[in-house]
């Protein structure tokens, strides 16, 4: 095969123009490769941030019991104004004296405000009467139906679509007409 310089000008061009499109051609390839793996990637991150969201959210039925009603009254020391359950920390006091804790699951921040509750309606140290159904696992947690002010204001703290029991009050629960 001859030097460069034998090759007549038009072939070194034909030769140039080749080694431009395969060049062209790995480049594309390659950009598609990273094309590829990024929306992969992405995919993947979307299906773990679904099914963490989905298993955030869950079925009444999945966690608290509808047969074991709970009412009692106490003070407010947390609220979490949070996605997507709110949840508001009250000190119950027993018949013993002890006080334990005790965590409600309420509906979403935007029902609540709906519903007329405010950042300021429910401060610690704000006395509450709460009625609700209390965890399966028996722990001091409960999905909230009610919320009772001394002054008498009910709001509702349920969260609606949940499979909560919604036709009967706590108290009620069980009775039979």
């Amino acid at each position: 095969m001859g030097q460069a310089s034998d090759i007549p000008t038009r072939e070194l061009s034909r030769r140039g123009d080749l080694a431009l499109v395969l060049g062209s051609a790995r480049g594309r390839e390659k950009h598609m490769r990273t094309k590829l793996a990024l929306l992969i990637g992405i995919t993947g991150l979307a299906v773990a941030g679904w099914s963490a969201s989905s298993r955030a959210h869950h079925a009444f039925a999945a966690e608290f019991d509808a047969d074991k009603p709970v009412t009692f009254k106490g003070v407010i020391t947390k609220m979490e104004w949070v996605n997507p359950h709110t949840w508001l920390h009250v000190d119950v006091k027993n018949p013993d004296g002890t006080v334990v804790n005790w965590a409600i699951e309420a509906g979403t921040p935007n029902v609540l405000f709906r519903r007329g509750f405010t950042k300021d309606s429910l401060l610690p140290g704000t006395e509450i009467v709460v009625d609700g159904y209390q965890s399966k696992d028996g722990s001091h947690r409960a999905n909230g139906r009610d919320l009772t002010f001394p002054d008498g204001r009910k709001l509702f703290l349920g969260s609606s679509g949940t499979g909560a029991p919604y036709e009967l009050t706590p108290g009620d629960a069980g009775k039979t007409n």
